[in-house]
């Protein structure tokens, strides 16, 4: 095999219209998504993660739990810069990711441009394409390759515009925490694109650290990483050297410091312990079972890479009942891999991008269970990459130049369908419908979907959708904890009783399942067994607010006042901006004899809530009660103006009134 030489340096022209283009697709595909709020598992990784608040603590993000950004420190860092820039206002959080995907797209540019210009002759990853008149009127017979370079620019923008807008991509860049599937994706392109640049003649010597520094970031970002230090390898095999000891020698080091970046990724996982429990081996799911779901998933992923239709948000956690439920996606799939390995073996280009689509995938598709998601689109998000230069090599060494108006026709048509999909997502409400109507039996739909109708006071509607989905899926604990939920709203305690208890019998530490358990608890007069609960939820989840917030209630209610003050105190750490909290620890304080304290935080409170007179009326008690009467008159009136008819605070005017008056 005789490898060619480095393309010349493309010129920036060019590459800057590549660019432009690239980022104007992806802008048009998803500029219906920067209105759509936070879902699913954006509030645990976002709303309600303490560790995004402060650059400080961006790196460290929380461990327990399971959460998205568990473990993922350089994902949670991107997400505590949203925070700094608008809160919880979720439109920067759409912007960053909209960069990161068409950033993704760019380096996808880059990669396959580089690539197919290197190739004897462009259109070679189809194995049947060597010979093919359209390729030899491309190939280099040209003394400077200008024909050359120029269908592989337009090779790889076509590449690189399909994969951008293609609608299968709507999860990971729509869906706001699935920015740990683009973040990954754009660090394993970065990661391949400064390697490629490192190999050049001439290239300066800072593009091989630059490829470990992208591999170490995307190793902080998700598992998925681990695989690249070793697609990268076979790479060089396929692309760039004509022996595997050829690949050792000429570049062992690089490869040796790219397989290091794995130590950090290790090193992640353990701390997570399995992702909370929700990855990884000894779990409550077979992997048997989850390896024979996942044949029927990838050759799903097939179909949808070339047919988009119907695009799911939530498979549910169904697994294969057996040999029966995938026979015939087996003799789809294991051809397909057997083939790829072998091609990619023998060094042929076609090999390495179908085995870069299984490799990709294989850390959460092959045998080592996800509990959580046994199927998910946007694990394709990366791995389509492989079946789109394939696609898009072989229609360009069938049909020549012809087929770009073939790739331009499929790009408008992509960019309405990923227009139309990002249309489902503009509420929880129609997200969760439209999973419910593509999958009638999935029980986590059903329960995310009962409990939005509960949250928006719909309660008969909710009733009926969480009864269904308790009888469709006896053994979900979700299911059960939403109708608990809904029987709480109805004051029906005791069947929320039951409901929980339920959920707990399925999940025992379930945090959730606890709290509410507590809350029927309380409502049914059982104090010290709702305490219990609370102290369960809190052990499960350290960082779960609502427990916190309930015991230090309790705690204040039955005059345990030290105790109080030390689970507000440690809410506060978690919900800074929590005015009632802040209010309620205030009196707290006072009881305790804290006067300044309890002020500076009856203060705070207000100064969160200016407008909230039961806040204004407490700060005036509090200053009432530190001699401070004029102030104190100032806030009842002001709570008065606010609440007309507030009684309390009209009795606290007028007796501050006095006191002013009989000095």
């Amino acid at each position: 095999m005789t490898i060619p030489p480095a393309p010349p340096t493309p010129s920036p022209r060019p590459t800057l219209i590549a660019v432009l283009v690239i980022l104007g697709t992806a802008a048009l595909a998803y500029h219906n998504s920067f209105g759509v709020p936070f879902l699913f598992d954006d509030n645990s990784s976002i709303r309600d993660n303490p560790t995004i608040r402060s650059l400080a603590t961006a790196w460290s993000p929380p461990a327990s739990g399971g959460l998205t950004v568990s473990g993922r420190p350089f994902l949670n860092f991107t997400l505590a810069l949203n925070h700094a820039v608008s809160g919880t206002a979720v439109w920067s959080y759409h912007l960053l990711n909209l960069m990161i995907h068409a950033a993704a797209g760019c380096a996808l540019f880059g990669v396959v441009r580089r690539t197919l210009a290197r190739l004897p002759g462009v259109g070679a990853p189809l194995d049947g394409a060597r010979g093919h008149p359209h390729l030899s009127a491309i190939g280099p017979a040209t003394a400077e390759g200008t024909l050359l370079h120029k269908d592989s620019y337009w090779l790889a923008l076509a590449v690189a515009v399909l994969w951008t807008v293609h609608p299968l991509q709507t999860e990971s860049v729509t869906y706001i925490v699935q920015r740990a599937e683009s973040l990954v994706g754009l660090m394993y392109l970065l990661t391949f694109w400064c390697f490629i640049r490192a190999t050049e003649p001439g290239a300066a010597k800072v593009w091989a650290p630059l490829a470990v520094a992208a591999c170490l970031l995307g190793m902080a970002s998700k598992e998925v990483m681990v695989t690249a230090p070793v697609m990268i390898a076979l790479y060089d095999r396929v692309f760039l050297s004509a022996s595997w000891r050829e690949v050792f020698t000429k570049r062992g080091r690089r490869h040796f410091a790219l397989a290091a970046t794995w130590l950090l990724l290790a090193w992640l996982v353990l701390g997570t312990g399995n992702r909370g429990g929700t990855a990884g081996l000894g779990g409550e799911v077979s992997l048997w079972d989850y390896a024979l779901t996942q044949i029927g998933a990838v050759v799903h992923y097939l179909r949808l890479a070339i047919w988009p239709r119907p695009l799911v948000f939530d498979y549910g956690t169904a697994l294969a009942g057996g040999w029966g439920d995938v026979w015939w996606q087996a003799l789809v799939l294991f051809p397909l891999v057997a083939a790829s390995l072998w091609a990619a073996w023998r060094g042929r280009p076609a090999g390495f991008c179908g085995l870069f689509f299984f490799a990709v995938l294989a850390p959460s598709s092959s045998f080592v269970p996800v509990v959580t998601q046994t199927m998910n689109e946007h694990r394709v998000y990366l791995a389509l990459a492989g079946i789109v230069v394939l696609a898009v090599t072989g229609l360009y060494a069938w049909w020549g130049r012809k087929s770009f108006l073939g790739f331009a026709v499929l790009a408008v048509a992509l960019t309405g369908t990923t227009i139309r999909r990002n249309h489902d997502y503009r509420t929880e409400l129609a997200l969760w419908e439209d999973t419910v109507l593509k999958r009638p039996g999935n029980a986590r739909a059903l329960a995310s979907l009962g409990a939005i109708h509960q949250a928006a006071g719909r309660l008969d509607q909710a009733l009926a959708v969480l009864q269904e989905a308790v009888r469709v899926a006896p053994r979900s604990a979700e299911a059960h904890n939403n109708l608990g939920n809904v029987w709480m709203k109805l004051g029906q305690w005791e069947n929320a009783r039951q409901c929980f208890q339920q959920a707990l019998v399925l999940k025992p530490d379930e945090p959730f399942a606890l709290n509410n358990l507590g809350n029927a608890l309380l409502q049914l007069g059982r104090g010290p067994e709702a305490i219990g609960r609370f102290e369960a939820a809190l052990r499960a989840k350290p960082e779960f607010a609502e427990p916190r917030y309930n015991l230090a209630n309790t705690f204040a209610l039955s005059g345990r006042l030290p105790e109080a003050a030390e689970h507000y105190a440690a809410l506060l750490r978690l919900r800074p901006d929590d005015a009632e909290a802040r209010s309620n620890y205030g009196q707290v304080l006072q009881l305790l004899g804290r006067g300044p304290e309890a002020i500076a935080q009856l203060e705070a409170a207000v100064r969160l809530q200016p407008g909230n007179a039961p806040l204004r009326n407490n700060l005036g008690v509090a200053l009432a009660q530190a001699g401070r009467p004029a102030d104190a008159l100032r806030e009842f009136q002001e709570a008065v103006r606010l609440a007309p008819g507030f009684q309390e605070a009209q009795q606290n005017a007028e007796r501050a009134a006095r006191t002013l008056g009989n000095r």
